[in-house]
């Protein structure tokens, strides 16, 4: 599918969920009046007897009294917001001071003010089932397209969704829906611990002291149930490789490494912002800019690793499915390293793919990535410069038409190797790297964009869509809390709330 029918279809759907959610809303608000007004239907009747009841306190009748504070209840639990409200309050509070013939002229205009309040209700509620209407017809207009899209799109990769899945375990039907909904808990809880902890340091001296005392322990524990909620249910709930060709329509990009190096990539970078994203989930949030990200699973393990969607291939017989994917894919990100297979890799895209189409992520220790290389590209790279240290990947390499490979360093991290420069430089890098410290997946990132460039190939936003990981993750918090917000407002109609 190409890239306008992607965005097209999204659109379609997010208007169409949009609208859905509006039209849902309103219908629990028409409905919430409709019980109004059947609780109001003898408020004519309630209003002539409250008016009764106030004429006889006028002539001095006391028992009265009680009766109309009996009234008041009635019209204050029954009674919409608006004039008879007022008027039923207004005329009880002088009974209570004693002033009847004042209640008795206030109590005057209640027939009216009645009348008026009625045909208010029932104009809103008409106007209400209108818009709920109007919103119910543009969703299911955005619903049409979006499903033929929908279609489109599962028919393009039908023939590589077979391919990665020929060899998946079969899982229950409740599993992954089962984990999403735990997975939703926590990031509900990870978002408000989150706001609670920013107020808690923005306005923390405006806050009493008993909400300072409680805001930030409790945004902390907020914040570490979410963490550990996510841990334990985001690898159960994620996507295989299959249903992330689906979702998504476009020819995958194809990340190969090998399984020892995994352990690195799953790490987590402490920071100044909140991350609880891995090196291989921000590398993959960057490659999604091309297409969905898929990668084999080390055979045997429980659970995926987060990042790249995984799909599984026998230990015998895996190379025929890794060269049918080097065709249909539109990248081959490669993380350079040791083993036979890797070696096998890099020789089969040089002798059968475009070269345009490779990059290469080259490791931290350099000689480990010459080995790796050595005799297996038709022009070697030149690694001298690059970083021999880095803590995680040292360098992003992409091929021109003839095999010239575009070699850019990563970045190392600010303060990690001394330089020379004048105190005052020294200074500002110093505040630099406390206000704001990038991440090993960023710089990697970062040198991955340029080598791209360097060959023709450009992505959106692929150095922002590195760090979005947190933004993301407090969107589908907020996402819960609307959610949960329509199921209080149902609640609330059906009188359970």
């Amino acid at each position: 599918m190409k890239s306008g029918l992607r965005s097209c279809a999204r659109l379609c759907t997010a208007a169409a969920v949009l609208a859905g959610y509006i039209a849902v809303h309103l219908a629990i608000t028409a409905g919430l009046d409709l019980q109004a007004r059947d609780r109001f239907r003898d408020g004519p009747a309630r209003a002539a007897a409250f008016t009764a009841m106030v004429d006889r306190y006028a002539l001095g009748d006391e028992s009265a009294q009680a009766q109309l504070e009996a009234a008041q209840a009635w019209f204050e639990a029954n009674a919409p917001a608006g004039h008879t409200r007022t008027t039923v309050a207004a005329a009880t509070d002088l009974v209570r001071r004693g002033k009847g013939p004042a209640a008795q002229e206030r109590a005057s205009t209640l027939a009216a003010d009645l009348t008026e309040d009625r045909s208010v209700l029932d104009r809103e509620l008409h106007s209400l089932w209108q818009a709920t209407l109007w919103f119910t017809l543009g969703a299911g207009v955005f619903v049409v397209p979006s499903r033929r899209l929908r279609r489109r799109r599962r028919a393009a990769m039908a023939a590589i969704a077979r391919t990665v899945s020929r060899f998946a375990a079969p899982q229950p039907r409740w599993r992954r829906p089962l984990f999403l909904s735990v997975s939703g808990v926590g990031y509900l809880l990870f978002t408000c611990g989150e706001y609670a902890v920013t107020a808690a340091q923005q306005n923390g001296r405006k806050l009493p002291l008993e909400a300072q005392l409680l805001l930030m322990p409790l945004g902390l524990a907020a914040l570490g149930a979410g963490f550990l909620v996510l841990r334990y249910a985001r690898p159960r709930s994620s996507r295989p490789a299959a249903r992330a060709l689906q979702a998504d329509g476009r020819p995958p990009v194809l990340y190969l490494r090998s399984f020892a190096d995994d352990p690195t990539a799953a790490q987590i970078d402490d920071g100044t912002a909140l991350n609880i994203h891995s090196r291989e989930e921000q590398l993959t949030a960057a490659l999604h800019a091309f297409g969905p990200v898929i990668a084999v699973g080390r055979p045997g393990e429980p659970l995926p690793q987060l990042g790249a969607a995984r799909f599984y291939l026998p230990l015998d017989d895996w190379k025929p499915t890794i060269l049918e994917l080097m065709d249909l894919c539109q990248l081959i990100v490669l993380r350079v390293g040791l083993g036979e297979g890797l070696r096998w890799e890099i020789s089969q895209v040089v002798a059968h793919q475009p070269s345009r189409k490779l990059v290469l992520l080259t490791p931290g220790r350099i000689d480990d990535a010459v080995d790796s290389l050595a005799g297996r590209l038709p022009v070697p790279p030149q690694l001298a410069e690059v970083a021999a240290d880095a803590p995680w990947l040292s360098a992003a390499i992409t091929f021109g038409p003839d095999w010239t490979p575009h070699v850019r360093a990563v970045e190392a991290l600010p303060g990690s190797a001394p330089q020379r420069v004048g105190l005052a430089r020294r200074a500002a890098r110093a505040v630099k790297a406390v206000i704001w410290q990038p991440s090993p997946a960023r710089l990697t990132v970062r040198a991955m964009k340029s080598a791209l460039a360097a060959v023709g190939v450009r992505g959106r936003l692929i150095v922002l869509r590195s760090d979005s990981g947190t933004l993301v993750t407090m969107g589908r918090g907020l996402a819960v809390l609307a959610v949960l917000a329509l199921l209080y407002r149902v609640f609330e109609l059906i009188g359970a709330w």
